[in-house]
């Protein structure tokens, strides 16, 4: 197993130095070919009439990547905070006149969908026409997501050939036990929680009935969520879009008949339906131009600070590479800019983005200390949790003084799991022995050579009830609730935004802006006071900065953005490989906080 590790390591290895390689040639290729001239960003001023088109079918990120190398791959992917501000902009803005979507593919989870469609039905709310064309719905959770979010559209092309596909949700598992028993290895876990399934993928050869029955719930809530926005949207019967989603497909004549569409037709007619039927090219303006190009105010109004907290929970430092690498919540780095934030005399309040499964328990108290010393000394944290933010991610929010997350948003899972993959009986079937000497009775406890005995299993036993009783009480004392209804909502469950909000574990539902709404309360501003918003860790230097705008999407040789995007889906191929051979061979820590269901509707 540590072979095929090993070797997994290589490839990412040899995939990490020819990124650096091809770093070296685009900065060069970009200073030899354009003396540099790349490097001046030039903004031009925007039309008096403009339509803004804002391509979602690469998919939506949450944050930049620090990688470079990333950046070229991600290329022009939308930010989600930055559509949003954008939109927000763009509404109030006399010189946009209309918002034109591509959809119906690209990642993209429910909660994140949720936030681009409130943002889209203010800026319909303005007054402005929004239209929303499709090539075709992706299967699976993917079509669902994006027609409801299409949905917001005042009026949906479909092309002709397309098909609407909206089945619904499903969230699958894959279950390991019987190949582990194969090869002789023996998952010795522990758990608190009857619906803790972090690790059940180990131990288990079928979901246990309690967390079936959670997660049946949570696929039920993202569907409920769906058809009665859609609905609403469309002007439709609730009960006939379910019929709809349990129908699955659509033609694009059948949709257009079923009152799913409202046109069938090809791009370029849907182009001029969103530009009023004029043929203007120059009217037609990409969201991140107008996001680039549109006059920004002097700043003013009290300071809020933003902090994202990404991915797994781990100890020491994050990682933001989402394309070639992984995104980690470092302890470390999140931890430092909470303090940095809490020490800055300006900053009045704190938003802290957390998008994460969880992870380490030690890592995450780290991060859970830093936020409760935040508001302790007058900085009330707001947490705005993104498409996950459960087991660590919800731990590290529990002493907030506000939690907001959108309904789709997946939370909870207040449980621990702990233990370790016993590998002696598979040594011995590839006749390996191993053998040493040890200083202390309990030196080998947790060595993967050997079980644990009695005594240490019952120590294990002990450490996972002290996390959970701790984890436990934190959500108690920081949501103020009695610890019986804590109890009540804990044991490993995970809940939908809209379920954990009935049950006093969420505050608000909404994204970004309602985060900062309670931000700019909690600062003692007016509500729609302008505030000035200040993201921690700070900026980095400014000719890092022009390098990266240039990497960050500028790169025009389709050629070359093709060949660094197929790295990238290699690497994306081997992840979860690579990560489950992690966890299997990972040196044990202890105990940790981790949620079973990351993601909804992302495949």
């Amino acid at each position: 197993m540590r072979i095929v590790h090993f070797l997994l390591k290589c490839i990412v290895g040899l995939f990490a130095a020819i990124g650096v390689l091809v770093v070296v040639a685009v900065v060069g290729l970009f200073v030899l070919w354009d003396r540099a001239e790349p490097l001046l960003i030039r903004v031009e001023p925007l039309p008096e009439r403009a339509v803004l088109i804002l391509d979602l079918t690469g998919g939506i990120a949450t944050t930049r990547p620090d990688n470079p190398l990333a950046r070229v791959s991600l290329g022009a992917v939308p930010v989600l905070r930055e559509v949003v501000d954008a939109l927000d902009a763009a509404a109030a803005d006399k010189r946009v006149q209309g918002l034109f979507l591509r959809v119906g593919s690209g990642a993209m989870s429910l909660a994140q969908a949720q936030e681009l469609r409130d943002a889209i039905l203010d800026f319909r709310a303005a007054g402005k026409p929004t239209v929303a064309f499709a090539e075709s719905f992706a299967p699976g959770g993917l079509g669902t997501i994006h027609y409801y979010l299409a949905s917001a559209a005042e009026r949906l092309w479909l092309q002709p050939t397309g098909e609407l596909n909206m089945p619904g949700f499903r969230l699958e598992s894959p279950f390991l036990r019987a190949a582990l028993d194969t090869l002789g290895i023996v998952p010795r876990m522990g758990q608190r929680g009857a619906y803790k399934g972090a690790m059940n993928m180990f131990t288990d050869s079928a979901l246990p009935a309690p967390q079936r029955a959670n997660l049946q719930r949570l696929v039920d809530s993202a569907l409920d969520q769906v058809a009665r926005g859609a609905a609403a949207a469309r002007g439709l019967d609730e009960g006939a879009l379910r019929t709809a989603i349990d129908r699955a497909t659509f033609g694009a004549d059948e949709a257009l008949a079923a009152g799913l569409v409202d046109r069938v037709g090809y791009w370029d007619e849907a182009r001029a339906d969103a530009l009023g039927g004029e043929d203007d090219d120059e009217a037609m303006v990409s969201l991140a131009a107008y996001q680039a190009r549109r006059e920004r105010p002097e700043p003013e109004g009290p300071v809020i600070a933003l902090i994202h907290g990404l991915g797994p929970i781990v100890s020491g430092e994050g990682e933001n590479d989402s394309v070639f690498g992984r995104v980690t919540m470092g302890a470390d780095t999140v931890a430092q800019a909470l303090r940095d934030a809490t020490a800055d005399a300006e900053v009045r309040a704190i938003v802290f983005r957390v998008d994460s499964p969880g992870g380490s328990a030690v890592a995450s108290d780290t991060i859970w200390r830093e936020v409760a010393r935040a508001g302790a000394r007058g900085k009330p944290v707001i947490v705005s949790m993104g498409t996950v933010a459960a087991s660590g991610g919800y731990y590290v929010a529990a002493p907030a003084r506000a939690i907001v997350a959108q309904p789709g948003t997946i939370t909870g899972s207040i449980g621990v799991v702990g233990g370790k993959m016993v590998l002696r009986d598979l040594w011995k079937r590839l006749g390996i022995a191993w053998d040493g000497v040890s200083a202390g009775k309990r030196a080998g406890a947790w060595s993967p050579n050997r079980d644990f005995t009695p005594t240490e299993w019952a120590a294990v036993e002990k450490s996972l009830d002290r996390v959970y009783a701790d984890f436990t009480r934190k959500v108690a004392e920081g949501r103020d609730l009695p610890i019986a209804r804590v109890l009540a909502v804990a044991e490993g469950r995970v809940w939908s935004g809209a379920d954990a909000r009935a049950r006093g574990l969420v505050d608000a539902l909404g994204g970004y802006r309602t985060a900062f709404d309670l931000a700019r309360e909690a600062a003692g501003a007016e509500a729609g006071a302008p505030i000035q918003v200040r993201q921690f860790p700070r900026a980095r230097a400014p000719i890092e900065a022009l390098v990266e705008t240039v990497l960050g999407g500028n790169v025009s040789s389709p050629g070359l953005r093709a060949g660094v995007r197929g790295l990238a889906r290699l690497a994306r191929a081997l992840a979860p490989l690579v990560e489950a051979v992690e966890t299997m061979t990972a040196a044990p820590t202890g105990p940790s906080l981790r949620a079973p269901v990351s993601r909804l509707g992302t495949r």
